[in-house]
């Protein structure tokens, strides 16, 4: 038998699953196995969390704080790191050499952009992923296009300092 908040956390579900998976898996550097165990870890712990504390009065946004920690927590690991530098170390012909690379530049931009405030990367991702005009991001947010403009600058600079702490892309 069902309750009434078990319907809602259907609801939500089928509401919030794409933009929760494509904000996973902008993440994982093309790692879909990751991307779905994370998205399919964030709901084990909504459902549970919901049941016991309520429904969120912004399911999406919980939804995609547990996840960014999740990711952050993920690549904070040591053998993770280690991994993505062993990658790098094969030896290929040299095509095989230029896909590596690309991979690891992206998998270093999307663990940097996890590692933001996630104001700055959903503005990093609205503008530069998305493709949204400033005026878009404007209206969704309730500033003034030049603010969003100020706020887009200081998350790309952000961004940077992020990805060069820690270490030069390919």
């Amino acid at each position: 038998m069902t309750t009434p908040a078990d319907d809602e956390i259907r609801r939500i579900y089928q509401a919030t699953l794409d933009d929760l998976y494509g904000f996973v898996s902008r993440r994982c550097g093309g790692d879909r196995d990751l991307a779905e165990d994370v998205t399919q870890e964030v709901w084990l712990r909504a459902v549970r969390a919901w049941a016991d504390d309520g429904i969120p009065k912004r399911p999406l946004a919980w939804l995609t704080t547990v996840a960014g920690r999740l990711l952050l927590n993920h690549f904070r690991r040591p053998d993770v790191s280690r991994l993505d530098r062993d990658a790098l170390d094969g030896l290929g012909a040299p095509d095989a050499d230029a896909g590596r690379a690309a991979t690891a530049r992206r998998s270093l931009v999307e663990r940097s952009l996890a590692r933001l405030p996630r104001p700055q990367a959903w503005l990093l991702e609205a503008f530069h992923l998305d493709r949204r005009p400033t005026r878009d991001i404007a209206a969704h947010t309730g500033l003034s296009e030049r603010a969003v403009e100020g706020r887009l600058r200081r998350a790309r600079n952000r961004l940077r300092n992020e990805i060069e702490s820690e270490g030069e892309l390919p």
